[in-house]
């Protein structure tokens, strides 16, 4: 058999990373799609369907958003470290929303596309992994307390086009991010948990990147088709996202990722 013939297609990959389920497993699993990919051992093939769901570990509890406990005090002990665990949820299932982009989207989206967005999944897996191990120093653990599976749920509502993942999830979810991390940064600095907050910082830093990702292969799609990239993305996301766009707005840190307020404000709230 030639070594072509023998070679594991990208799609197998991120469909095996993707239906790993313990957390650490799953960091490990994405961050070898990514460097494997980058070291040219996995086929431009999409060979396997990826899956309707991803695998989870069997914690945390998965919960409706309406029926969350309260986190506690911002201050307190309780609320310290609910904060940090609903940060790495967060972290965690953006692990499989990046894995879910490539392999989806990626045959029809081309090499770099994948690229991308496997780089994202292994950034993802980094900010999972030290936000798991401050959890540890904190004394808890992730999947130690409740959290839902609502990020996952833009994933399926936009299965079918890759225009509206990207629309959703990087240009809303991702952006969100953006907006509400530096005050949550200010916080902890002032708690005095440097720790924390270099890893806030850091991974502030990388969500402008990835949301510039997303906005960049999202105006791309829509010069090929013709469309207006910020009435397209309007569109779309008044189809497909069911919260609202509150201000508000990092409007520095969203232009940095080529997210202009010509994008959203005709539509925030």
């Amino acid at each position: 058999m030639s070594a072509e013939a023998s070679q594991q297609t990208v799609a197998a990959a991120i469909r095996g990373a993707l239906l790993t389920g313990p957390a650490m497993d799953k960091v490990r699993a994405a961050r070898a799609v990514a460097r494997d990919w980058r070291a040219g051992r996995l086929a431009f093939a999409f060979d396997v369907a990826m899956p309707a769901a991803p695998a989870r570990p069997e914690q945390p509890l998965l919960l409706a958003p309406n029926r969350m406990p309260k986190r506690g005090k911002a201050g307190s002990e309780r609320g310290r470290i609910a904060l940090w665990h609903a940060l790495a949820h967060i972290e965690f299932m953006a692990i499989d929303l990046a894995l879910d982009m490539a392999g989806r989207f990626g045959a029809e989206r081309g090499s770099d596309f994948v690229s991308d967005f496997l780089a994202v999944a292994a950034d993802e897996a980094m900010h999972f992994a030290v936000l798991a191990r401050h959890l540890r120093g904190l004394g808890s653990c992730y999947g130690a307390l409740p959290a839902h599976a609502g990020l996952w749920e833009a994933a399926e509502s936009t299965s079918h086009d890759v225009a509206a993942r990207l629309a959703v999830v990087p240009m809303v979810l991702e952006a969100r991010g953006l907006d509400v991390t530096p005050a949550t940064l200010t916080r902890i600095r002032a708690s005095g948990d440097e720790t924390g907050a270099r890893i806030l910082q850091r991974i502030l830093d990388d969500e402008i990147r990835h949301v510039a990702i997303g906005t960049s292969h999202f105006v791309a799609i829509c010069r090929e088709q013709e469309k207006t990239p910020e009435l397209c993305w309007q569109e779309l996301v008044c189809t497909h996202f069911k919260g609202v766009l509150k201000a508000p707005f990092n409007d520095s840190a969203r232009l940095a990722a080529g997210l202009s307020r010509d994008f959203y404000a005709a539509i925030a709230c």
